[in-house]
This record gives C-alpha cells, structure tokens and sequence, in this order.
C-alpha cells in the first residue's frame, strides 16, 4: 500500500529531496498556483475602481486629513478574485475532505441552512426592531426552543448565550441563583479528570472552588471518588456525556442520584450531544443543566472564532432563575419578557445584551426542519457508527486507548504503539497534512499519553472513510518500517513547512512590514 500524496508543492523552495521534484518556471503545482502576500504584489498605484476627483481639497479636516499613503495595494477584478481563490487552497476545508478534530464536530454544513439564514427577513433584522415587526423571528425561536426542549427533555431553555462555555456560565449562574435563594450558597464544584478546560474555568469565573474527580480504567467517572467527595459545600457536578475519551457515562443515572442526595445539581457539558441526539433525553438521566453547541449538533459552521450559540436547557428545579430574554406567547402575539417582574421574578439576570445569534437560530432549526425526529435520531447513528468503523480499520495499526467495548462519536487513540519508532504523535500528524488530511486532535484529552482522538461525524460516507484510514495505516506502517526522516520532515507538501509553533504563540507576527524599496506599508502597520 502507497501514500495517497494528496497535497502538492506549492513553491519551488519547499520542495525537499523526500518529496516529489516537480520542475517548474512559475511556482504552479499541477492545479495549484503560488500566491503571495497582497501587500507584496504590484499595484501600489493602481486601482480597479474609478472614483471622480474630489471637489473639494480636504482642508476643513485639520489634522485628520491624511499625511501618507493609504497603504493599500490595488488589483483588478479578476486579480482580486484569483488571489483569494488560491488562497483558499492553502488551507483545508470540510468542502475538500474528511475534518477529523475529535471533540470538534467538523461536519458538512448543508448549504439549505446558509441559504435559509441568508432570507432577507432574518438577515436584515435589527435586535431593537419593534416586536410586532419581527413575529416570524419570534416564531422561529419559538419553535427552535420547543425542539430543543423536546429532544432534551427539559422545561426550560435560554437561547441567549453564545457558545459553549458562555452556556456553562449560564448553567452555573443558575444553580447558584438556585442555592442562593434557598439561604444555601456552596462554594465548590466537582469536575472530573477528562472535562473540557472550559469546566474548570468557567466554574472557577463564577466564584466556586473546583475539585477533581478521579477516572476510572475503562475511562468513565469514578463512583467511589465521587461519592466520596460529594458533601454540603458542593453546588454542582459538571460531567460530559458522552464524555471527552469518546464514551458514555454507563453511571450517569447513578452520578445523578448521588449528587442529588447530596444537594448539589447535575450540569451536563452538551459539546456531544451530537452522538445521543434523537436517542436520549439527558432530563431522563436527572441533568438539571446542559449547554447545546448549536453550531456543532445542529450543522452551523464551526471554528474561526464564531459565531456559535450555546442555549442552555434547563430543569424544573432551575427554570425559573433562566436568564432573560424568553419568547411567551401574548394576547397580540408573540412577546419577549426581557425585565425580572413576575414569571422572571427569580431570573439570575442577562447573558447578552439582546436575544442571541439569530443566524444560528435560522440555521439549527432548518437543519432539525429538514431531518426530522427521526432523521435526527439517524445523525447520532451514523456518527456513532463512523467512529466505531474507523476505530476498527485502525485497531490493527495503532492502539486504541480504550479497547473494551464500542465508542460512541470519536475514536481515541494513544501514542503506544509509537514505542521504539522514534516518531512522535505530533510527527504523525504532521505527516497526515501530506497526504492531504487535516490532522486529528492531538494531545487531548490529557488522561491519554501521546493522545489522537478522531471524529469522522455522522457526514463522510464509507468511501471517504476508507480513503482517510487507507492513508493512516500507509502512514503506520511506514512509522514502524523505520522511515523515520519521512515523519520527521513532515510536512513537505504544504504551503508552509513545520513552524516553530511555541515561536509563532509567544511572538506572532501579526502585521506586515515592508521591505526597502518596497511601498510603504498600511498605516495600520506603522
């Protein structure tokens, strides 16, 4: 079996004796074309748009009038288009081949959802519209708060916070809402080994003190160590489920019960649910608040630093401390109760200044609206068996950090099966950017040494599976036939060769800076 060698150079200097020696005059690379920097090209004194002169000289500005060139380099029309196009193949996309970030959900967006968020009546809102101006909006949140209530079992559910950790604020907020008001404020928060950072942070933020609970051998919650951790000063437990190593919680309806008896309140980190969805309700398993990463379960891209949106369900224990604002139904419509008189008398207070992400919302409902209840259902059966496929085509080559019994939406890996080949993880991931695969999440969860955890979702057909594992078993191979400078090097084929990357963190280069003889660069630059 052969490398794929998808990836291809795409500068003369880059390519190395390990890899193909393309010859070429102009830096292309088959369909690939060399693309610079848009400050380093020609242009400084053009421009592709023709602007009439100014009638007048800018002298009323004063001191704002500009003293030095804009800064900007100017390209045609089709310059302009054909520099962002190669661009955009530099980098990998869920539209070029399989994503496979465990605990990062990078699935097919459908383009109905993009097209559907870009409809006039929801794109061009305004979050201080009139109500009665935006009851199609209204009626939307509506209906995406019923689904989510539905498929969690849950009473209640706030839309407003942002993303992930913004809806574990959220949850915490409550249940401290909820101590404070029975005369009862706990201090301390239980988070096991394999939580996402964000549990420990975010518990942290809000004012509690944060113990760890122990994992056991099979990777799940240890009973024992809970137990006995548990006591009056606790205010909640945060548990994923499935959890951070690709497993379910076998436990979760004991873990609940125990907490409970105890007084505290069961938060379920919700960044999987994409693999129970349809299958489980989390308020049967005794969850009293679980955040839903809207833009992970329900298709909305994910990455790039948002936007996302993370509402948070709610149990009858804590809904009524749910932040404003809430969609009601009013005698002369649809309304929000957005001030905490009445029904959100207890309410903690706001999460954001208006209502959420309203693009989101278009795009998780359209997404719920299109597969149904028991297309939803199929979603989690088929990320679930995605992963088990790709854990049992790859169990022959490395080793899975959990080999008892089937996973759920991911599939971990540990670096044991490295031992003696002098390649690291990190040197097999950079080895997957050659083959034209973005590399999987590397070195997390922390509870595995040298960890790889995979996630295929519920979007790759069997083909693209095979076409991904074909190249990491090809990949595992050549790591214990010896080919060690194969990994070492890695990657040879990219744009980029390997960076220093505690260099780039610590010092980025975050502006461009031109060199003599060169156009002065951006004033931003300056």
């Amino acid at each position: 079996m052969t490398m794929q060698n998808v990836g291809r150079p795409t500068r003369p200097e880059d390519v190395q004796p390990l890899a193909p020696a393309f010859a070429s005059l102009t830096g292309g690379r088959g369909l690939l074309q060399d693309e610079a920097l848009i400050f380093e090209r020609d242009g400084w004194t053009k421009t592709g748009v023709d602007l009439p002169a100014a009638d007048l000289d800018g002298s009323d500005l004063g001191d704002l009038a500009r003293a030095a060139p804009i800064g900007l380099p100017g390209l045609s029309e089709p310059e302009a288009m054909r520099h962002y196009v190669r661009l955009s193949q530099k980098n990998h996309a869920i539209d070029l081949a399989l994503y496979p970030l465990g605990s990062c959900t990078m699935k097919h967006n459908p383009r109905l959802n993009e097209k559907m968020a870009r409809l006039a009546g929801f794109a061009d809102l305004h979050p201080m519209a009139p109500l009665p101006t935006v009851q199609g909006a209204l009626a939307l949140m509506d209906r995406l708060s019923h689904w989510l209530k539905t498929l969690t079992g849950m009473p209640a559910v706030a839309l407003s916070p942002k993303a992930g950790a913004h809806g574990e604020l959220c949850g915490l907020l409550a249940i401290r809402a909820a101590h404070e008001a029975r005369g009862d404020p706990r201090r301390r928060v239980l988070v096991p080994t394999s939580a996402h950072g964000t549990n420990p942070a975010t518990a942290a933020f809000v004012g509690y003190s944060v113990t760890e609970i122990a994992q056991t051998d099979d990777g799940r919650v240890d009973l024992a160590d809970l137990a006995a951790k548990l006591g009056p000063d606790v205010a909640a437990i945060m548990v994923t489920n499935p959890n951070t190593c690709g497993l379910f919680e076998r436990d979760i309806i004991e873990i609940a019960r125990l907490t409970h008896e105890a007084g505290a309140y069961f938060y379920c980190d919700g960044a999987n649910f994409n693999a129970i969805v349809g299958r489980v309700r989390p308020g049967d398993l005794g969850v009293d608040a679980m955040h839903i990463n809207l833009h992970k379960t329900f298709s909305t891209p994910h990455g790039g630093g948002g936007p996302g949106a993370g509402p948070v369900v709610l149990s009858e224990a804590l809904a009524p401390f749910a932040p404003a604002p809430w969609v009601v139904h009013g005698a002369n419509g649809l309304t929000l109760v957005e001030e905490a008189v009445e029904e959100a008398a207890q309410a903690f207070g706001r999460m954001s200044a208006f209502h959420g992400q309203m693009g989101m919302f278009v795009r998780a409902y359209a997404y719920m609206r299109s597969h149904g209840a028991d297309g939803l259902r199929q979603v989690a059966e088929d990320a679930v068996l995605n992963a088990n496929y790709v854990k049992a085509r790859l169990s022959g080559v490395m080793t899975p950090a959990f080999p008892e019994g089937p996973c759920m939406h991911e599939a971990l890996f540990d670096d044991s099966w490295l031992e003696g080949t002098g390649v690291t993880t990190l040197d097999f991931a950079k080895a997957m950017i050659d083959e034209g695969f973005h590399p999987m999440t590397m070195y997390f969860p922390l509870v595995v040494h040298g960890a790889m955890l995979i996630e295929p979702t519920e979007t790759e057909s069997k083909q693209e599976l095979d076409r991904f594992c074909d190249a990491l078993v090809a990949l595992a191979q050549a790591a214990k036939a010896g080919d060690v400078d194969r990994f070492k090097g890695a990657p040879y084929l990219a744009p980029m060769r390997r960076l220093d990357e505690t260099l780039a963190a610590r010092k980025p280069r975050l502006t461009w800076k031109p060199e003599s003889g060169v156009a002065p660069a951006p004033l931003a630059a300056e």
